[in-house]
């Protein structure tokens, strides 16, 4: 009874967080005039935009049809309202600046300042050298299990989570590709992708832990753990896409929550409790607590390696909770945090690589 207290308690307060999202900058009353004017004129004061005289579907207002806005600008969606509302933001952070006030949102973001078009070009950097991490820890992987370690008779690794390293890499490059994609351009659909990719490796990874950390092998077994998380992971995917998906909330409204989460998973409850970035969270959270007892317990020669990494990514997301403005308008505290993730990454790859070690050396011994 007192956990159903707790539940719709935070529920009830789960529901008063939309009134939270709004931006300070958005709302500023000479922000919009600016966009208002903008987008009659096509111009914030000496700058004007040439792809202000096309609709928003790129067809000119009025001039003939050679005179359509540039297949680039069409590509990257930077259209009238877009242009009009970054450059009236960069107008506006300039006044706050000389009043001493500090930068705050603009549509749930912070004011970044574009590089060739590029959103937040440090972070699509970063992401970058993310994905080439990963790309790096997955092939020496590889080239360890099928060229330097044994293998059985019939051509397999001895090593029984060879398959679920191959997934879990496969998955990380493509959640980091979709990051630089959506940290390029945020509209609608890189969001989508993104958080959907981040979804679909936060929920493997913690299938991931679970596996390893209690050494389940058995297939039968393996399927009765992940079957639940993976249909979980799945409607969350789906909830995102195509009910709702709240990119204003995020670590700052993360904390409280992850209390529901516990709730959430033990009680196995289908509830729509605020599902958005809180999930990615709760899932988070919820490995690093299995990698980090496990950690404790186990006799694994690299388990200092673990512990390492599970600190460093404790230690990482509260770049996250201290959420500060772009310094000189491109670095924040989530380019800072994947910056952080890159050497978290290649240690984590090393040791997969000692544990695929570890693991064939016993079972070789075992075999003798």
């Amino acid at each position: 009874m007192a956990r159903l207290r707790l539940i719709l308690f935070l529920s009830a307060l789960c529901a008063s967080l939309p009134a939270l999202d709004a931006s300070a900058g958005d709302a500023d009353s000479i922000y919009k005039s600016c966009v208002e004017q903008c987008e009659k004129s096509g111009c914030v004061g000496s700058k004007c935009f040439q792809h202000c005289k096309f609709s928003s579907d790129g067809k000119p207002i009025d001039g003939p049809w050679y005179m359509q806005e540039p297949m680039y600008l069409r590509w990257k969606q930077w259209d009238c309202r877009s242009d009009c509302r970054y450059q009236c933001m960069l107008a506006r952070e300039g006044e706050r600046e000389k009043l001493g006030d500090k930068p705050v949102k603009y549509h749930g973001k912070w004011p970044f300042k574009r590089v060739y078009g590029i959103q937040e070009p440090v972070a699509v950097a970063l992401s970058a050298l993310n994905l080439a991490m990963q790309f790096h820890g997955w092939i020496s992987f590889f080239i360890l299990l099928y060229y330097k370690l044994p293998l059985r008779p019939n051509k397999k690794t001895y090593y029984e989570y060879t398959g679920l390293w191959h997934i879990y890499a496969i998955l990380s490059m493509n959640s980091w590709f979709w990051s630089a994609v959506f940290h390029s351009r945020d509209v609608e659909l890189t969001e989508k992708l993104d958080y959907s990719s981040a979804v679909a490796l936060i929920g493997f990874s913690l299938i991931l832990s679970i596996l390893r950390a209690f050494n389940v092998r058995d297939e039968a077994a393996r399927v009765m753990v992940a079957a639940p998380l993976a249909a979980f992971v799945t409607t969350h995917i789906l909830y995102l896409n195509f009910y709702k998906l709240d990119y204003g909330t995020r670590f700052s409204e993360n904390l409280f929550l992850l209390m529901i989460e516990v709730a959430f998973c033990s009680s196995i409850l289908i509830i729509p409790l605020c599902l958005n970035t809180k999930v990615c969270t709760g899932m988070g959270i919820t490995q690093l607590l299995v990698w980090a007892v496990w950690a404790g317990v186990t006799s694994h020669p690299s388990r200092w390696k673990l512990w390492v990494a599970v600190v460093g990514g404790g230690l990482a997301m509260l770049l996250e909770i201290y959420d500060f403005p772009p310094y000189r308008g491109f670095v924040d505290a989530h380019a800072l945090w994947h910056a952080t993730t890159i050497p978290c990454t290649f240690l984590w790859w090393n040791f997969v690589r000692d544990d695929a070690e570890f693991r064939t050396a016993s079972l070789l011994k075992k075999a003798k």
